[in-house]
This record gives structure tokens, sequence and C-alpha cells, in this order.
């Protein structure tokens, strides 16, 4: 009776990435106000699809993705705050902010997918 107790709290115990499926109901509300730019949130409801149990390795190349997103980050603030102190441009100022978060989703993307594809971390 105890396999049994223990065989289903292990499967029962589901991928807490999961939960990220749920931002994307926030993509509703780029129907409700007819800003184009919520419509991105809609990608989120791919990570209901994570059914898998959550494993070290995932965690492990998570947080090395995640490490690389953060040092391109750090830098392209810093590099933004540089140029806006000279400039002073609040148009600027806009295109950095959405630069630097297209630069860290997709530093995340490709390291983590790179990272997954390699295996065994080094």
């Amino acid at each position: 009776m105890r396999g049994i107790d223990t065989m289903n709290q292990n499967t029962l115990k589901k991928n807490p990435i999961r939960l990220l499926g749920l931002l994307g109901f926030l993509g509703l509300l780029g129907l409700v106000t007819g800003n184009a730019g919520f419509y991105g949130y809609f990608g989120f409801f791919a990570f209901f699809a994570a059914i898998g149990k959550s494993d070290e390795m995932l965690h492990i190349n998570l947080a090395r993705a995640g490490y690389n997103a953060f040092i391109v980050s750090i830098l392209g603030v810093s590099a933004a705050m540089a140029i806006l102190a000279i400039t002073r441009s609040l148009e600027i100022a806009a295109l950095f902010f959405a630069g630097i978060f297209i630069a860290q989703i997709g530093t995340f993307l490709i390291s983590f997918y790179s990272y997954e594809w390699k295996g065994d971390p080094a």
C-alpha cells in the first residue's frame, strides 16, 4: 500500500512551469482594449503543454539561461543609461526599453534551447 501512495504522489506532481500558461489570459486584454501588443501573451498558453515531470536538468538549464538573460539586461541597461544621459530623449528611452526586453527574451530562449539540445551541462 505504501508503494502505491508513493507512486501516486510522484506521478501527480506536475511541472510548476505550467503555471506560466495562466499569463496567456492577458492576451484577452488585446481583444478588449484593441492594443495589439497584448496578443503576444497568447504565446504563454503553450506552457500548459509542459505536462512532464519537473527534473533537475530542466531547473539547471533554466537557471543558466536566466543568468545569460540577466547579464544581457545588465549590459543593456548600463548602455541605455549612458546614452540616455547624453541624449535625454524619451523616444530613445522607449526604444531602449523595448530593445532590452526583446534582447532578454531572445537570449533566454536561445540559451535555454541550446542547453536543452546539448544535454549535460559542462
